[in-house]
């Protein structure tokens, strides 16, 4: 997943609001959102070369999210999946701190990542690149492919669009989220940051919805979990910047077990 932006405990009937697009090449096979027949507390989409997914939530409340970290001289051949950092906190019976604390252990067996994990009540950020464990602020964040809130254009972008939203909004209309997730327009050069991809690369993939030949925006996924602990998940999927699928979702939270 390469963009999302969320906001946690600061609206008054939505404990957590969230927003994200994956982006991805098109030729990679990818399940479309539902509960796992393997683990069938998890929801989420699901990457079928490696099995793992890039954001999810499972019955009892805990969400997790990854997106890449996009620096080209680190090496990406001989690590792990990063998708199943995702999977295995939503399987596991760890605390997110605890899971994070694993995860930085075995920080060097991944490519450069970024870790959201935790439930709508409290939630962690972990970057194998920082390599510091962060408790998120309320309020609202954005994640791209640099550190959390980094500000670069879009995720500046998304995070205002959002906050504003939520500020003016008493209940979510998922539409005008998917919306907010669907703008393609590019920001000028002299905005953007020197990622070591080159110039024209770095404004394809400055836009919040990415459409290119061979790779681009597959799904966009509005996520909210209210203050009665109900869920509401949704996903879109897009085939070269059209639209073609929904999946929609709702369930009660079960008691949230976490060690």
């Amino acid at each position: 997943m390469c963009l999302l932006a969320f906001q946690l405990q600061s609206h008054p009937k939505y404990k957590l609001v969230m927003m994200a697009n994956r982006d991805e090449a098109y030729r990679r096979p990818t399940a479309p959102a539902d509960f796992w027949s393997d683990y069938p507390n998890i929801l989420a989409g699901r990457d079928l070369e490696q099995m793992g997914t890039w954001l999810g939530v499972n019955t009892e409340g805990k969400v997790a999210a990854l997106t890449n970290y996009r620096d080209f001289t680190r090496p990406e051949t001989g690590k792990r999946s990063r998708g199943h950092i995702v999977s295995s906190y939503l399987q596991s019976d760890l605390s997110a701190q605890s899971f994070m604390e694993q995860l930085h252990t075995n920080k060097d067996d991944y490519a450069g990542c970024n870790v959201l994990a935790g439930s709508a009540e409290e939630m962690f950020y972990y970057s194998n690149i920082e390599q510091s464990i962060q408790p998120i602020t309320h309020g609202t964040h954005g994640l791209s492919n640099a550190l959390l809130d980094t500000p670069w254009p879009k995720v500046d972008k998304t995070k205002a669009l959002l906050a504003e939203y939520l500020e003016q909004t008493a209940t979510i209309d998922p539409d005008v989220l998917f919306a907010m997730m669907q703008r393609a327009e590019r920001f000028p050069t002299e905005q953007l940051p020197d990622t070591g991809v080159g110039e024209d690369l770095e404004s394809l993939l400055s836009s919040i919805f990415i459409a290119s030949k061979d790779y681009g925006t597959r799904c966009t996924t509005v996520l909210s979990i209210d203050c009665d602990d109900h869920v509401e998940f949704e996903e879109r999927i897009y085939e070269i910047g059209a639209f073609t699928t929904a999946q929609k979702f709702s369930f009660n939270i079960e008691k949230p077990t976490y060690s």
